[in-house]
């Protein structure tokens, strides 16, 4: 063994741990924390390899197809708000006073005109007793003012006949004037009398009418949505009339108010059809149709939209006021129309379309910050516009102008262009090259 030979075996002894102190061979692997040197270092080696290997794979862009279909085309708009009754009135009290009965409760059928609650009367009889008197007094001074009229007037006629046979000695002028004087007097006592009448009369209509305002009625035929009332309540009208029951008008027919959204609107207009769901029948929808789009403009957290009242049938009476309901409102129907996928108008081939396949490594590692690529475009499918629709030619995209119509989100009606039905146009695509 030469020289160079005996210093590598001395090396290599020396690292296996050969001529240890103890005599043993091989010591090294003996080691614990040796072992884990060797597999750390193994480890490191498998992934190096499964990195350069994963890294050098290359791989084709695989274009994902769909077809060309023809069939109906329904846009619609949804929008979400509450129902309410088509009339729904406030029951208050013009007067104060002491409630005396209760007529009705909550969800109780009620006919216009039928007494819904009475409010404590003796007071206001007592008023309506008084003005009765005070018009019996003015009608008996009415009847004594004519009495003067009539004995003045008779004085009159006599001083006139006395002058007439006296050849116009007597009566005195001053007899004369006094007499014509105590008759005009009379007959405006007698006016007096009169409108004094008139003046009672009022007043006692007056306490009549505030009698019949303490019997509290129905304006109109309907249910007791809510009562807000109890027998020996004090009631004080005196700055503002206070709400006694909320009554609805027969909830068979009801309307449900939605808000639609500004970029919406446009599309939306009267007497188009409707369907709505609520949460407590998520199952079933109910139809309706609009019946007015508002002018006026609501804004909530920055958001525009514009009320639009939708009548509502309601003969089960599932439905019920202030239920959250979410309407589709069908704003356009086309049948037998030529139809696009929407994702076939936003797909772009782009030039970075073939993407290098991401190593295991890359996928463990931090990745470096890399420049932002050209994230393909999302169109804006407006009817008339002209878009690109890509087809497979030969194994590579090739682009076909199509003139675009109506979109219900998911389809796009294909108006102008060499597109036919069956055909089939690139959606997008998978895959790459490094």
């Amino acid at each position: 063994m030469t020289e160079s030979q005996d210093t590598s075996s001395a090396t290599v002894a020396s690292v296996l741990g050969a001529g240890s102190s103890d005599g043993s061979t091989f010591s090294w692997f003996k080691r614990p924390k040796s072992l884990l040197v060797v597999g750390s270092v193994v480890i490191v080696a498998l992934v190096l390899w499964l990195f350069l290997r994963s890294g050098g794979e290359s791989g084709s862009v695989t274009y994902q197809e769909a077809a060309i279909s023809r069939g109906q085309l329904v846009v619609k708009v949804s929008a979400t708000g509450n129902l309410q009754p088509t009339n729904q009135v406030d029951i208050g009290s013009e007067l104060s006073g002491t409630v005396e009965t209760v007529y009705v409760d909550d969800n109780d059928l009620v006919k216009k005109g039928q007494i819904l609650a009475r409010l404590d009367t003796a007071k206001l009889k007592d008023q309506v007793q008084n003005s009765s008197a005070a018009l019996a007094a003015a009608r008996a001074k009415v009847q004594q003012a004519i009495a003067t009229s009539k004995e003045s007037q008779a004085k009159l006629n006599r001083f006139l006949e006395v002058r007439k046979l006296s050849g116009g000695q007597v009566p005195s002028k001053t007899e004369m004037a006094t007499a014509e004087a105590d008759l005009a007097r009379a007959k405006a006592n007698e006016a007096s009398a009169y409108a004094s009448v008139s003046q009672a009369l009022a007043q006692l209509r007056s306490d009549r009418t505030n009698l019949s305002k303490a019997i509290i009625r129905s304006p109109i035929n309907g249910v007791v949505l809510l009562r807000q009332v109890e027998p020996g309540q004090t009631v004080a009208a005196s700055l503002q009339a206070p709400v006694l029951f909320t009554l609805a008008e027969s909830l068979s027919n009801m309307e449900l108010q939605v808000a639609v959204d500004e970029a919406d609107v446009g599309q939306v207009k009267e007497m188009q059809d409707a369907s709505f769901n609520v949460d407590a029948y998520p199952n079933r929808q109910y139809p309706a149709k609009i019946t007015r789009v508002g002018f006026g403009a609501q804004t909530k957290e920055g958001v525009v939209s514009y009320l639009t009242i939708l009548s509502v049938n309601n003969d089960d009476l599932t439905l019920r006021p202030g239920m959250t309901a979410t309407a589709e409102i069908t704003t356009l129907t086309r049948e037998n129309v030529l139809l696009a996928p929407n994702a076939a108008l936003r797909f772009e081939p782009g030039n970075g379309q073939k993407a290098s396949k991401p190593s295991v490594l890359s996928s463990i590692l931090p990745r470096r910050s890399q420049p932002k690529k050209n994230k393909q475009a999302i169109k804006n499918l407006a009817q008339g516009n002209v878009q690109n629709i890509w087809i497979l030619n030969k194994g590579a995209p090739e682009a076909i102008q199509v003139t675009i119509g109506a979109t219900d989100g998911r389809f796009t009606e294909i108006v102008k262009g060499e597109l036919k039905e069956g055909m089939k146009v690139i959606v997008g695509s998978t895959g790459g090259k490094k």
